[in-house]
């Protein structure tokens, strides 16, 4: 089914904006998933929106996802004057600007391992966080594909067990939620693109993958990630109990690509916002039911 929803504009450029029904169930999702990660004893936390790029570097960053990067500058207000803003390309020109040395992230995750570097950290750390994200894209549409999007996500950080059992119990929590929601999603392994096929990386993913995604129809909104020590090492994360790197993981929800997802399926704003409402009233009993009718 085509939505059409003439209050979504900007979508070439990958920046829709949404009037007062997407508003409003994107704060409801975003409060639901929020709620999760409170319930399950997550502090909730505010990140920037953008980052130094040199720690973002220290992760591997621009190595992993050159494709998706997205980095600010501010102006050079002295080279601003010989080149100044070009109306016909509606660009500032490169020689305009100081040096880019601020990343806007692909991810709210990020910043919480940042935030926590040269820390000790409890066994059973949660946090949870919505942050704008950025990525560019090959090419953009409405709210499946955006330059900048919000994402919640509840990301847990301390010991092996901990960082596992975070997955499994919002794996759980979302096939539940989605059988409630009449949203048939299937469960998928992702393999990251960047990495070359032949690589120890690309094995040790096939054989024990770090990421599952959960899409509707052919939209990835819902993942479950695992990044086993990696964040611990880099960061200088460690658990107050051994004094060892921390494990973490994380859930992470593309809020505009449920907007789509929810909205192809039942139809209308408030067709869809019905459906989160009553969804939302039997969501604790679903964490701990059966897992909903995923493929």
């Amino acid at each position: 089914m085509t939505v059409t929803t003439p209050e979504s504009i900007g979508d070439t450029r990958g920046l829709p904006a949404l009037g007062p029904e997407g508003t409003r169930l994107l704060r409801l999702l975003d409060d639901t998933f929020e709620g999760w990660g409170v319930d399950a004893g997550a502090r909730p936390m505010t990140m920037p929106p953008l980052l130094p790029a040199a720690d973002l570097a220290k992760l591997d960053y621009y190595d992993n996802f050159p494709h998706q990067a997205v980095v600010a500058a501010p102006l050079d207000l002295e080279r601003r004057a010989t080149t100044p803003f070009d109306t016909t390309t509606g660009r500032f020109p490169s020689d305009a600007l100081e040096p880019a040395a601020l990343g806007l992230p692909s991810a709210s995750c990020y910043a919480v391992y940042l935030t926590h570097q040269g820390t000790q950290v409890a066994d059973d750390t949660l946090v949870t966080i919505c942050s704008w994200c950025f990525r560019k894209e090959t090419h953009y549409e409405g709210m499946r594909r955006q330059l900048g999007f919000r994402m919640r996500e509840i990301v847990a950080i301390g010991g092996r067990e901990h960082a596992e059992n975070h997955l499994a119990e919002f794996t759980t929590r979302i096939q539940s939620f989605a059988a409630a929601l009449d949203l048939p999603l299937r469960r998928e392994a992702a393999c990251d693109p960047f990495f070359d096929k032949g690589s120890s990386k690309a094995v040790l993913q096939r054989l024990t993958p770090v990421k599952y995604e959960f899409l509707y129809e052919d939209l990835a909104i819902a993942s479950v990630n695992t990044h086993r020590n990696f964040f611990g090492d880099r960061c200088d994360i460690t658990l107050a109990s051994t004094g060892g790197p921390a494990f973490t993981s994380c859930v992470a929800f593309g809020l505009e690509r449920w907007l789509s997802a929810l909205t192809r399926r039942h139809g209308s704003w408030e067709s869809a916002t019905q459906a989160v409402l009553d969804a939302s009233r039997g969501a604790s009993a679903g964490a701990s039911g059966a897992a909903g009718p995923v493929i």
